[in-house]
């Protein structure tokens, strides 16, 4: 449908040239030069509207990339025992989201999470630094900061039930949504 409106110009202007050709009797050369530079014109307009698809569907091509590049490495990234700081592992993660919002306004919440050792109170306190941290990445990494919230929900809301190490390190995470 894109193609509709600058097509439909060029072909007008290009019957517009023709019919002043067909309907006069003198000055050919000069009607023959008008219908000349219409014709140029209208191949200018079709070559650069061409052109704005072609990049336009190169740039959808490149976000569609990005963005399963993120899917891929998932929106979890977790967490040591009591810390707040990033792994290697959850870097990783980060930069391929990054990049995908890049390439998009889209906003984003973090939301910190801990095991459930420790007082609520301090869970709270390292579910927000994690988020936090998190979000300080981001926007390190050229992420503006309102498009970022950041919210904790300390040990209230844990993805593996039971104690034990295996359970805490799936708890001790921030999620991108």
């Amino acid at each position: 449908m894109k193609h509709l409106p600058v097509a439909g110009k060029a072909i007008a202007l290009l019957f517009s040239a023709a019919l002043l050709v067909a309907c006069s009797g003198s000055d050919t050369k000069e009607q023959e030069d008008a219908a000349a530079a219409a014709a140029a014109a209208a191949a200018a307009a079709q070559s650069a509207q061409e052109a704005a698809d072609a990049a336009n569907a190169t740039a959808t091509a490149e976000q569609a990339r990005l963005d399963e590049a993120a899917a891929a490495v998932g929106n979890v990234f977790y967490f040591e025992y009591d810390s707040s700081n990033l792994t290697p592992e959850a870097l990783a993660a980060l930069d391929a989201h990054i990049a995908a919002l890049h390439t998009n306004t889209k906003n984003v919440r973090l939301e910190g999470h801990t095991d459930e050792r420790g007082t609520r109170e301090y869970n709270l306190a390292l579910g927000e630094r994690r988020a936090i941290s998190v979000r300080d990445y981001m926007v390190a990494n050229g992420i503006e900061n309102f498009r970022i919230e950041t919210i904790s929900y300390g040990e209230e809301s844990p993805v593996a039930y039971g104690s034990g190490e295996a359970n805490w390190a799936q708890n001790r995470r921030v999620e991108l949504k």
